[in-house]
């Protein structure tokens, strides 16, 4: 199997500048990071529910989460400035570039009735944000060893200009699309 980099350094980039036409290598986008995110919500203040959720993201990116506060309190969600709202992890480089293969290769396969990712989750500068409702999706984790479920968010930044740079992107490193019906 080719490793994610070397697709993209091999494959990718000459797909897209056939595609769209550009004349040096540079104008070709790329991955500049992916953003895992697990946000605490209603178990803000229990600190067990927190560590929990901190231990999961760090089995699945082998990195530290930062811990993100509340810049302002708002009393209608109970929170108050200075309390921890989430978790949240950069991967950039090689890190990265693992973290997805085994995102398009393993995890995506792992989730229940998936039917591939709906192009409506690419913005129009050519992000790619994905929510995941459980993630237990992740080989890492263990079911028998969880003690609660937990949400998180992946958003992965590029440099395509607009949106069909990055569905491209998306589409030429394997990421899975839902087949749209066409009526």
């Amino acid at each position: 199997m080719i490793r994610l980099k070397e697709k993209y350094n091999k494959q990718v980039i000459k797909a897209l500048q056939e595609k769209f036409g550009f004349s040096n290598v540079n104008q070709a986008p790329k991955i500049i990071k992916a953003v895992i995110n697990v946000g605490v919500g209603r178990n803000a203040k229990e600190q067990a529910f927190i560590d929990n959720a901190e231990k999961s993201l760090i089995k699945i990116t082998g990195q530290r989460p930062v811990r993100t506060k509340a810049k302002k309190s708002i009393s209608a969600f109970k929170i108050r400035q200075g309390m921890i709202v989430g978790l949240k992890v950069t991967l950039r480089h090689d890190r990265m570039f693992d973290f997805l293969e085994k995102l398009i290769n393993v995890s995506f396969p792992r989730i229940r009735d998936f039917r591939g990712i709906s192009e409506k989750m690419i913005d129009r500068t050519g992000n790619l944000t994905i929510g995941f409702k459980e993630h237990i999706a992740f080989p890492e984790i263990r079911v028998d060893e969880i003690e609660n479920i937990h949400g998180l968010e992946i958003c992965i930044s590029t440099t395509a200009e607009n949106r069909e740079e990055g569905l491209e992107l998306f589409r030429q490193l394997g990421f899975p699309f839902k087949k749209e019906d066409v009526k």
